[in-house]
């Protein structure tokens, strides 16, 4: 892979972390303490709201593994490893790259 593709990849993954923290910044009301006052809301709407709030935390947790297999893909970038299996040392298809810019294994060796 040659530096131009390297910065592409670079730029895609800088802005997808800035797209994960604005969704971070909407999500956030989804998990706030659900009130459990009897007289404001009924019990199948608090269930609702108890829902909803699983839901939000775990959008944020899988926002929140994203990122970091984001930002690990942004430091290999900056190392030179970017793009190598971490298994057998072999290229990652630039196309697999595309899809998940993260990955760390080719095809192959993903496959087990």
């Amino acid at each position: 892979m040659n530096e131009a593709e390297q910065d592409d990849f670079r730029r895609f993954i800088k802005a997808r972390l800035a797209e994960l923290d604005e969704e971070d910044v909407r999500g956030a009301a989804g998990k706030a303490t659900v009130e459990l006052d009897q007289q404001s809301v009924g019990r199948l709407s608090r269930m609702d709201a108890l829902q909803n709030q699983a839901m939000a935390k775990a959008t944020d947790a899988r926002r929140a593994g994203e990122r970091a297999r984001l930002t690990a893909a942004l430091v290999r970038i900056d190392e030179g490893e970017y793009g190598y299996c971490e298994d057998c040392g072999e290229e990652i298809a630039t196309g697999r790259l595309k899809l998940d810019p993260a990955a760390t294994r080719c095809v192959d060796c993903a496959r087990g």
